[in-house]
């Protein structure tokens, strides 16, 4: 989703509503939580074979272990 296609979506809700972001937990019954947004960010993602799926990169690696092409700029809500 792009900012523009995330704009768009919100102009048909409530102004005052509670934002709120859902994932799984983990746990044994798969529960679905969510956690309040208090931050929007942006980083830097990468693929990741092992979860199959982006990962955040921690901007504390070493450059040479992560190959910068493969790095994408994404806004992050936290």
């Amino acid at each position: 989703m792009t900012v523009r296609e995330l704009i768009k979506e919100l102009e048909f809700y409530d102004d005052n509503m509670e934002v709120e972001f859902a994932y799984n937990y983990g746990d044994y019954w798969n529960t679905t939580v969510c956690k309040t947004i208090k931050d929007i960010d942006t980083g830097y993602v990468e693929y990741s074979s092992y979860h199959r799926m982006d990962k955040l990169v921690d901007e504390d690696d070493d450059e040479e272990e992560t190959d910068t092409a493969d790095k994408k700029e994404v806004l992050i809500l936290q």
